[in-house]
C-alpha cells in the first residue's frame, strides 16, 4: 500500500486528487494540507510514502516543503503537482529535491504512474519539465551515442519505470538494467535519471516527445 499526503489550497482540487488516488487499491491518502508547513507537519506525523504537492500556496509552497522535508530527514518523496512549468518552478523543485514533477493537465493514468513511480524511488518527470531542466545541466564530455538497448531502457526511465519493472520487460537482471543506466550517465554527460531524461529530450534521443504511455 502507497501511504500519500496530497497538499493544495483549493479544497475541490483536494477533493478530486483523493478521489482519482484513493480508486486505486494500492493506494491510502492519509491526509490533506492547505499549504507547505501543514504538508510538512503532516509528513512528519503520519510518514507516507509520497508527498503530492502543490507549487504555488498562500503560507507556504511546494518547494520550500519539499526543501523542509529533506532537511528534517523525513523519508516521504514529493511529486509536484502544478499548473506551472517555468525554468524558474522546475528547476527550484528539482533542486530542492521534487522526485517528480507533473502538470495538473496531465492524463489521470499518468498521475498513478508518477504516484507509483516517486514511491518506488524512481524520478517522474513530464516531457515538458525535461526539456526545461535540459537547459541546466552541464554539456557532455563523451559520447551521446547510445547502444538501442541503452535508449531502450532510457526510455522506459522517461516514463517512470522502476529499475525492477525494466529488468522484467526486457528479460534481464536488475543488475544489467543499472549497468546501462551508468553507461547512459557516461555518455551523456549526467549523474541522475532526471538529468538523463532531460538531455534525452533536448537532443532528440527519444524522439523529442515522451514515449507511449499504453
Amino acid at each position: 500500500m502507497i501511504r500519500i499526503v496530497v497538499a493544495d489550497d483549493h479544497p475541490v482540487v483536494r477533493d478530486g486528487i483523493r478521489a482519482v488516488l484513493d480508486s486505486e487499491p494500492d493506494f491510502e491518502v492519509v491526509g490533506e494540507a492547505a499549504d507547505g508547513p501543514a504538508a510538512v507537519d503532516l509528513v512528519a506525523t503520519l510518514d507516507p510514502d509520497v508527498l503530492v504537492v502543490d507549487l504555488r500556496m498562500p503560507g507556504g509552497g511546494g518547494v520550500d516543503a519539499v526543501r523542509e522535508l529533506g532537511r528534517r530527514g523525513l523519508r516521504a518523496a514529493s511529486l509536484v503537482l502544478t499548473t506551472y512549468d517555468t525554468d524558474a518552478d522546475t528547476v527550484a523543485a528539482v533542486e530542492a529535491g521534487a522526485r517528480g514533477y507533473l502538470l495538473k493537465d496531465a492524463p489521470t493514468a499518468t498521475l498513478l504512474d508518477a504516484v507509483r513511480a516517486t514511491a518506488a524511488g524512481e524520478t517522474f518527470l513530464s516531457p515538458a519539465v525535461a526539456a526545461r531542466l535540459a537547459s541546466h545541466v552541464r554539456t557532455p564530455r563523451r559520447s551521446a551515442t547510445l547502444t538501442g538497448r541503452e535508449r531502450e531502457v532510457l526510455a522506459l526511465v522517461a516514463l517512470g519505470t522502476t529499475n525492477r519493472a525494466i529488468a522484467t520487460r526486457l528479460l534481464v537482471s536488475e543488475a544489467t538494467v543499472k549497468t546501462h543506466l551508468v553507461h547512459v550517465y557516461e555518455k551523456l554527460g549526467v549523474v541522475d535519471r532526471a538529468a538523463a531524461v532531460a538531455v534525452a529530450y533536448d537532443r532528440g534521443i527519444l524522439g523529442g516527445s515522451a514515449p507511449d504511455r499504453s
